[in-house]
């Protein structure tokens, strides 16, 4: 009844579908882990473990709303790194904007007027003036020299060497990697602790929370973490390895391992780096706009001055 009125209220038409699809499973018999295990673009496989474990414990309502909790505490997690990554995007896609309007419609202004003169122009001004024609006659070269450049990069992206070179990189980026670097070790430490809460086994909690890092370099260092447990051993020791995770963290980790409380330890990393995630992004934001606008500032001031030169060189010649 609960699933037949969740398909009739939802205004998405395809997830309504699903939920329909999940009904009639669950209506023949089948288990409501078994009915979601069926959709994976709509339910991934931490909610369908996690259901699983959930109706095993009979605790599925329990289970239900610790993983409403955390869907909602990632996503928050997700919006604000994009909105960190979003904001200087648009930032240099306007100053390319503004650059490109100046290079092709006032910058040729004062090359017809410096000609009519017929004088030597200054060092700034012949590169300026060369920019100018540069975007105006190859402007189509450029154009596909960028579409081809962010083609490649994305076919590069999409093979496994190049996926774990481009995210090493990120991680490695001024501010920007100290934000994702926190926003992974958040959502790995509140995915593994849910799924661990919840009655899924260690083993299978790895596996998951490595498909859903998002970043190759933490996906490799938790299945390395899987094996080492695999292999006896301890969860820490692959993760110290990688160099990814702080060495407070790891130690928490180790003392839940210890003490037993695994899942109550990795919740409170997790609320800790959600609020860490809160003060790099508030300072990537803050550097970021007078950095902008200084860089902005310099390269349309520098251009500004390059065509006036010629003009003060003009006014000492004729007094």
């Amino acid at each position: 009844q609960a699933l037949d009125i969740l398909a009739q209220q939802t205004e998405n038409k395809i997830l309504a579908d699903v939920t329909r699809q999940v009904v009639y499973d669950v209506e023949s018999g089948h288990t409501l882990a078994d009915a979601l295990r069926k959709h994976p673009r709509a339910f991934s496989d931490l909610y369908v473990n996690m259901v699983a474990a959930g109706e095993a414990g009979g605790i599925l309502d329990t289970i239900l709303v610790r993983l409403a909790q955390f869907l909602e505490k990632n996503d928050a997690i997700v919006r604000k790194v994009k909105g960190a990554m979003v904001y200087p995007a648009v930032i240099i896609s306007v100053a390319v904007i503004a650059i490109s309007v100046l290079l092709i419609f006032v910058i040729p202004t004062f090359q017809n007027m410096f000609a009519s003169v017929n004088m030597e122009l200054p060092l700034p001004t012949r590169i300026v003036i060369g920019m100018s024609n540069l975007l105006k006659n190859y402007w189509w070269a450029i154009i596909g020299a960028i579409g081809a450049g962010v083609f490649g990069l994305t076919r590069y992206y999409k093979t496994a060497p190049g996926r774990l070179q481009i995210d090493r990189m990120l991680l490695r980026l001024p501010v920007l990697g100290d934000v994702l670097r926190k926003s992974a070790v958040s959502r790995f430490t509140r995915t593994l602790g849910t799924l661990i809460s919840s009655g899924v086994s260690i083993l299978d909690g790895l596996e998951i929370t490595a498909r859903t890092a998002g970043n190759m370099v933490i996906h490799n260092a938790v299945m390395e973490s899987r094996a080492s447990i695999a292999g006896g051993e301890t969860i820490a020791q692959p993760l110290a390895k990688s160099k990814v995770f702080p060495p407070m963290v790891i130690s928490m980790i180790a003392v839940g391992e210890q003490t037993g409380g695994m899942d109550e330890m990795l919740s409170k990393i997790a609320d800790f780096y959600d609020d860490e995630v809160d003060a790099a992004v508030s300072t990537l934001l803050s550097l970021m706009e007078p950095i902008m606008i200084v860089v902005l500032g310099v390269v349309v001031g520098g251009m500004v001055v390059a065509m006036y030169l010629p003009i003060f060189d003009m006014v000492n010649a004729v007094q």
